[in-house]
């Protein structure tokens, strides 16, 4: 085995294809509202107003695709090697859920309260995700791919081989957080609101440059 030397950059995320197996398709008034686990299902082509999962709710072995909902409650949920596909929801509640071995692709997403969460194997490729709040959350083998994120809270996170391939972020807040192996490189970085909180991150020699400004004012220092 090579150890890897820090020259070698951010250790990547560790993530494995998911296969979904065979799924028996979902009634839509289950995924709508219920508090029974959900296993080896397909949801496709839902519109609903409000999606209510209540009892901690699970999802696993699962496909879910064309789903379209204003709000989806499902606080405390479990998803597990599971893929959606095309989900858009203007606002998500899942405080305090698990996401482990999970595909989000081609998705949109306007304001989502993963705070408390905890996830594992986790890949969003080409997602436009508004407000992901994630503070407190743990997170492990994550990766964004391609995808555009508005406001990602990491406040008091952690965070351990996460990173941002293609991806822009408009404001990262990272207070408190702490991060291991956490690539934002390939990442189009806008504002960040606590320079401290990057350490453990690695950035390239521009983006260091466009942060200059804020460390500069937050260190007091007079640039003319």
């Amino acid at each position: 085995m090579v150890k890897r030397q820090d020259s070698d950059g951010p250790a990547p995320p560790r993530l494995t294809p998911i296969r979904i197996g065979e799924v028996t398709a979902l009634d839509h008034a289950e995924a709508i509202d219920g508090h029974l686990d959900l296993d080896a299902v397909e949801l496709s082509d839902l519109r609903a107003d409000e999606l209510s999962w209540t009892g901690r709710r699970r999802l696993r072995a699962s496909r879910v695709q064309a789903l379209v909902a204003q709000r989806w409650s499902a606080l405390g949920a479990s998803v597990v090697g599971s893929v959606l596909d095309g989900v858009e929801v203007v606002g998500l509640s899942a405080a305090g859920s698990s996401w482990w071995n999970v595909e989000v692709t081609g998705s949109r997403i306007g304001s989502a309260e993963l705070y408390d969460s905890a996830w594992r194997c986790v890949t969003f490729t080409r997602c436009k995700l508004g407000y992901l709040n994630l503070r407190n959350a743990q997170l492990t083998d994550v990766a964004f791919v391609d995808c555009v994120i508005e406001d990602l809270d990491l406040g008091r996170a952690s965070a351990t081989r996460v990173a941002f391939p293609g991806s822009r972020i408009g404001r990262l807040e990272v207070t408190g957080s702490k991060l291991t192996d956490v690539d934002l490189r390939p990442a189009r970085l806008g504002e960040v609101s606590n320079l401290e909180g990057l350490r453990g991150a690695s950035i390239t020699f521009d983006q260091l440059l466009d942060l200059a400004p804020g460390l500069a004012a937050r260190l007091g220092i007079k640039v003319e």
